[in-house]
């Protein structure tokens, strides 16, 4: 059976633990991808009561006394959304065969190149019977949105029982992908934050990952990546296993949401471009690998490589933008995530936070270091997890009570981990500082003290904005919400509809503020500049041979990048190319500036 394609050309990123929690719900039926996270089990199971109760589903409670109760709340949460996915989807294919109106309004919320648009649009110049005929045509053509789940691979915590270790397919992330691996979900699962050897080995456990008698796969792999490198590396890896990875979905290190993984100073457009102009070849590549790992297994072997995707995300905020990445690299989607965060019918934000980010300006939104991970974290200022945090700080009683511990992956204080965001782990660190004042100046005391106490619980920060939304009760300390939207949030500065949304990414209208706006790119080399001068000023060890290689390397990369874009915008007729050339220019010159230490 073919399957129709995809009727849009973006899809919204997983966003942070709770924002996209049931973006399904609420979008997947218009045909709009979203992504869920699986990390937070007790998230997804209050979550299935709340949805069950809501559409009259039964719901049976998943307590922590079963003994793969993670993996179990999972697939009850993702069976649930794919449930209520396919009803919602077939009331609206109903509607839009019945209701002129509603038909209307959900063409104009299509891309403008839409075959499905256009397809419509004859039918109904044809004067044929709208009702009857709309309905088979819609039956053939469209498709729901894909219900994704992202794993992060680096969330794979170490469980146990009474101080004893469980088996490693207990682990947190282990256990997530056996939750989706179990569901009855026909989508992928989004890896990121980087190869997790055992984890990616895992995967050879379920039958759905690999191709069937008619070269299909029920479950899908999407890797996020940062380059080609990392993505030849980590396709490699899983092929060897007799397990394809679907697509690639390239995320800009610095101007994205969420966790930020900087590359070696290579940035986006030079990243792109090797996709594209390498893509045949990794495809070949790879089914070389794949097939002979399927020969010995003695699976279903396809004669031709399987479908592979390459799509973009991380900073686009135009319709210009949007059209550029899809023309100029081939792009099959474009992820479109912070700005979906005003919209909501789209994602689950408490109405005080999606007003704390409605009037966020580019002075407000910072790369942090409050991750647990020691990973750059993109966020806001004024959440209300910054004030708690700041109050406990001040009561002298810093650090979570850690309810979650899914970020508990510190060994510093023994096989079962701390979280550093911990009122255990900070308190131990005080203490050792505490001990160490007559050693250092006051003021190398407080800068060691701000970083001890600057380490947020994300567990639960990241998931209470569903609660709050939904009147959900919050148990223990108060957290308050911590939100990661990228640099690109500044320049959206209200509550949007869906479908006002939908038409500013197909350039059918706008709805981003009159603040002069950069260009996507040039944003992510402002914050390439500013983050190697950062590197350098901050850096508290002593400088080595090796790092500063590294710098020169990140250096020399980031004015191969503005050659590249200056080249690139040489020829473009966009609009702004005479402002982007300037931009480039400055960034250049800031760059020469910037003086990297010698030895001795």
């Amino acid at each position: 059976m073919v399957l129709p394609k995809s009727i849009h050309t973006f899809h919204i990123p997983v966003m942070g633990l709770a924002y996209t929690i049931d973006s399904p719900i609420r979008v997947a039926q218009y045909g709009i991808s979203s992504v869920i996270s699986i990390i937070d089990d007790e998230l997804m199971e209050k979550m299935n009561a709340f949805y069950s109760k809501k559409f009259n589903l039964p719901y049976q409670e998943i307590s922590k006394k079963a003994q793969d109760y993670r993996a179990e709340r999972i697939t009850s949460y993702l069976n649930l959304v794919d449930t209520i996915v396919k009803e919602k989807f077939a009331k609206f294919k109903t509607e839009l065969a019945e209701n002129k109106l509603a038909l209307e309004s959900f063409m104009a919320t299509l891309p403008n190149k839409s075959s499905l648009k256009e397809g419509i649009s004859k039918l109904i110049n044809e004067g044929a019977a709208l009702k009857n005929t709309i309905e088979d045509f819609l039956e053939i053509h469209l498709k729901a949105g894909d219900i994704d789940v992202n794993i992060m691979t680096k969330v794979d915590k170490d469980n146990f029982v009474k101080n004893e270790p469980l088996p490693v397919e207990f682990n947190d992330a282990h256990a997530s992908l056996r939750g989706f691996a179990n569901s009855n979900l026909n989508s992928s699962v989004v890896l990121s934050a980087g190869m997790n050897p055992r984890l990616y080995s895992y995967f050879e456990n379920f039958k759905d990952f690999f191709p069937d008698k008619n070269n299909q796969l029920k479950k899908k792999i999407i890797l996020k990546v940062s380059d080609y490198r990392s993505a030849t590396i980590q396709g490699k890896f899983l092929a060897k296993k007799g397990i394809w990875v679907s697509e690639y979905r390239i995320e800009s290190g610095l101007n994205c949401g969420g966790h930020a993984f900087a590359t070696d100073g290579f940035l986006l457009g030079p990243i792109l471009e090797e996709f594209k102009n390498k893509k045949a070849e990794l495809i070949q590549d790879t089914h070389d690998v794949f097939v002979k790992a399927l020969r010995i297994k003695e699976f279903n072997v396809p004669e031709q490589p399987l479908d592979l995707k390459i799509t973009v995300q991380g900073g686009v905020g135009t319709a210009d933008e949007h059209a550029f990445l899809q023309e100029k690299y081939e792009v099959d989607s474009v992820g479109w995530g912070s700005p979906f965060l005003l919209v909501p019918e789209a994602t689950s934000v408490d109405k005080q936070t999606r007003e704390l980010l409605a009037n966020a300006k580019e002075k407000d939104l910072y790369l942090s270091a409050i991750s647990p991970l020691g990973i750059p974290f993109n966020t806001i200022k004024g959440t209300t997890n910054e004030y708690h945090k700041q109050q406990r700080i001040d009561n002298n009683k810093a650090g979570s009570s850690c309810p979650k511990k899914y970020l508990a992956l510190s060994k510093e204080l023994g096989p079962e981990g701390v979280c550093t965001a911990s009122k255990k782990y900070q308190d131990l660190k005080l203490q050792e500082l505490e001990a160490k004042r007559t050693e250092v100046s006051g003021k190398m005391y407080e800068t060691a003290k701000a970083k001890i106490n600057e380490k947020a619980c994300l567990c639960v920060g990241l998931a209470n904005a569903s609660f709050l939304e939904n009147d959900i009760k919050i148990k223990g300390q108060e957290q308050g919400v911590v939100i990661c939207p990228g640099p690109n949030m500044a320049y959206f500065d209200s509550e949007v509809s869906l479908s006002k949304m939908m038409q500013h990414i197909y350039g059918n209208g706008s709805v981003l503020s009159h603040i002069n706006r950069p260009n996507m790119f040039v944003k992510e080399l402002k914050m390439y500049v500013d983050y190697l001068k950062n590197e350098i000023e901050t850096i508290s060890e002593e400088i080595t041979t090796k790092q500063i290689k590294k710098w020169e390397a990140f250096k020399s990369n980031l004015f191969n990048g503005i050659t590249y874009y200056q080249d690139l915008f040489l020829t473009s007729r966009a609009s702004e190319s005479t402002n982007i050339q300037k931009e480039l220019l400055f960034y250049k010159e800031e760059l020469k500036a910037v003086t990297i230490p010698v030895l001795g």
